[in-house]
């Protein structure tokens, strides 16, 4: 059989029509990036110390963290070929989990602590244990198991912080249970109940209190409870989690690109195709509504759009960044090792090989099919895509995770804008940083505003609305979706003499994109022809494009376009403007605004009219 990089099998075409990808290119993937950190292992492999800056837990704890995120991809290699691999494999794990768990060895793991990272390693540890339990746990001596309960029982009892860490005593805790190990029954169902609290509805939960909305939603907080069901045979759990999980992905499926590019928002997007492991979990679990053909289809086409850019790179290693290393989407949590949650993805390979979701044909995506546009009112989002360019844009009204940082701290570009998309990440630093996807209300010394806590006004088909309030300034903010377009209206409340700017997406690439500025519109162009554009529909007086250097997840060079208006008047004042990143260059709309009435005529004269107030709504009268 012919190979192509990374020594995978050559795409099957017939089987796999869009992607190419099979069973046996994801366990050529997993075995590639299983070699491939076997160089940076410490004696007896109790470690793993990649190469990369170092996580604020010290390099002990990173090197356990090597260990436990590959052993997580190693169980679900080893588990679903039944135990058939290479013996070298199972050696190895063998001997790590003996030496980690040995206090006397020199790299031995540090005890599980309040809080401690250790704690979300040993989650990992406890999941690798459960499915390779024939061929692992179960030949070690009594002596070794012995010492591998006895490190894992260190959870037991421990602090975590009030979000999905709370899971990883759960799945720790019932391994132990059924090893005969120590354990709190009362702490197991505490940490399932606690999870109820976040639950928001139709499929959604926030990752702690407030909106904390992101992929922790899919691979923490219905990943571990389901996983957890399966582990303790709790079928009206898992019931409950199934249905909660069938509805989840009804509205996640719509998150990814045609080429397979996830919506960039949110934390630890260095995870990258960890984002996939739901829908290997709902057909784990029997709970997906997907047509087992849709579910590789999206999958498949996410691993191999990471692959084709760079993921894992020329050494084998995921690093911290994206496609490459970038450490502007890294938290100070993460050490070299933190991307390899990334094997979260591989769960598919549990189910059999003769299993519909890896013998079906693949089926295409929504995205692949009809333009799409997918209101999310328990996030408080609305999404939108094109077929024509296979565009994922998320519009954010309701996800803000302030709640849950320092009040004095940065704004997380990664929460609070107004929108993410598939095929671009917003800028991290530099003079752009203030601009994408952002309405400042700036005051004559320079200050702007900052849309720290998102008010979730109302999301609906096609339209959406928040607003935010920033000392004397109040922004509220509309958002009408018209195929690639949205078409923001801005009710902004300031003193005179503010500037009152909005930008569009940050759009990068290795070469910097090509500007152009008009006085009613800004673009910025890719050499591929992507065109990220913002034009003036009402208020503004002027328009630029600002650009950044590494400032951006996906290229050195970035531009966003924005618009502006020189002078606010004073008190309430309405500014309308369209944003589009397509192939396509924007539209004319007319606008009328009367008070608290915009009303939006597109060029096949249908007509939009949307009404400000409490609570803005919006009504659509069609073309004659």
């Amino acid at each position: 059989m012919a190979r192509s990089a990374f020594g995978l099998p050559t795409p099957d075409r017939r089987r796999s029509p869009r992607t190419g990808w099979t069973r046996a290119q994801w366990e050529a993937l997993a075995d590639h990036l299983l070699t491939s950190v076997v160089p940076y292992a410490t004696d007896d492999f109790a470690q793993f110390r990649l190469p990369g800056r170092a996580s604020w837990s010290g390099p002990a704890s990173d090197g356990l963290e090597g260990f436990a995120r590959t052993f997580l991809l190693a169980a679900f290699r080893i588990a679903g070929a039944g135990g058939d691999v290479p013996p070298a494999l199972l050696e190895r794990y063998a001997r790590g989990l003996v030496a980690g768990t040995d206090p006397a060895h020199p790299f031995a793991w540090p005890a599980i602590a309040d809080m401690s990272q250790q704690l979300a390693e040993a989650a990992s540890v406890a999941l690798a244990l459960h499915e390779t339990r024939p061929w692992l746990f179960d030949r070690l001596t009594p002596a070794e198991q012995e010492r591998v309960v006895a490190w894992l029982a260190g959870a037991v009892g421990k602090r975590t912080p009030d979000n999905n860490w709370v899971l990883f005593r759960v799945v720790v805790e019932q391994f132990l249970a059924s090893v005969g190990g120590p354990h709190e029954p009362d702490e197991i169902t505490g940490g399932l109940e606690r999870i109820e609290e976040w639950y928001v509805g139709d499929g959604w939960y926030s990752d702690g209190k407030g909106k904390n909305f992101d992929y922790y939603c899919g691979w923490a907080m219905h990943q571990y409870p389901s996983l957890w069901a399966r582990m303790a045979g709790d079928t009206v759990r898992q019931e409950l989690y199934a249905s909660r999980l069938s509805r989840f992905l009804e509205q996640y499926q719509h998150f990814f690109a045609a080429d397979g590019g996830p919506v960039h928002q949110g934390r630890s997007l260095t995870y990258r195709f960890a984002a996939v492991a739901p829908f290997w979990l709902g057909a784990l679990t029997g709970a997906s509504p997907l047509p087992p053909g849709r579910t590789r289809r999206i999958a498949g086409g996410v691993l191999r759009h990471f692959v084709d850019r760079g993921a894992p790179d020329d050494r084998g290693l995921l690093t911290l960044g994206w496609y490459d290393e970038f450490l502007p989407v890294v938290q100070e949590y993460s050490g070299p090792a933190s991307p390899y949650w990334a094997s979260k993805a591989f769960l598919g390979l549990l189910l059999p090989p003769d299993h519909p979701v890896w013998t079906d044909p693949e089926e295409a995506a929504p995205v692949d099919v009809a333009d799409q546009v997918v209101p999310l009112p328990a996030p408080g989002w609305l999404l939108h895509t094109t077929r024509s360019d296979g565009v994922v844009r998320l519009l954010n009204h309701g996800s803000d995770r302030d709640r849950v940082q320092p009040a004095d701290g940065v704004p997380d570009p990664h929460y609070l804008k107004f929108a993410y998309t598939s095929h671009t990440g917003p800028e991290a630093g530099g003079p752009a940083s203030g601009v994408d996807n952002h309405l400042a209300v700036i005051a004559p010394d320079g200050t702007a505003s900052a849309r720290r806590r998102i008010e979730p006004l109302t999301v609906s088909q096609g339209f959406a609305a928040s607003a935010y309030q920033d000392g004397p300034v109040r922004v509220v903010t509309a958002s009408v979706v018209r195929g690639a377009a949205e078409i923001r209206i801005h009710q902004v409340t300031a003193p005179a003499g503010c500037q009152v700017r909005d930008g569009g997406h940050a759009l990068a690439a290795p070469a910097p994109p090509e500007p152009r500025v008009g006085d009613d519109v800004a673009l910025a162009r890719r050499p591929d022809g992507l065109l990220s554009a913002v034009r003036a529909l009402h208020g503004y007086t002027g328009a630029g494009v600002v650009t950044g250097t590494g400032t951006n997840a996906y290229g050195r060079c970035s531009a966003t376009p924005y618009v502006i208006a020189d002078a606010h008047p004073g008190g309430t004042a309405v500014y309308v403007s369209l944003v589009q990143l397509a192939v396509q260059e924007p539209p004319m709309v007319a606008v009328r605004v009367d008070e608290d009435e915009v009303a939006l005529s597109f060029p096949d004269a249908e007509t939009t009219v949307i009404r400000l107030g409490d609570t803005p709504a919006c009504e659509r009268a069609p073309a004659g």
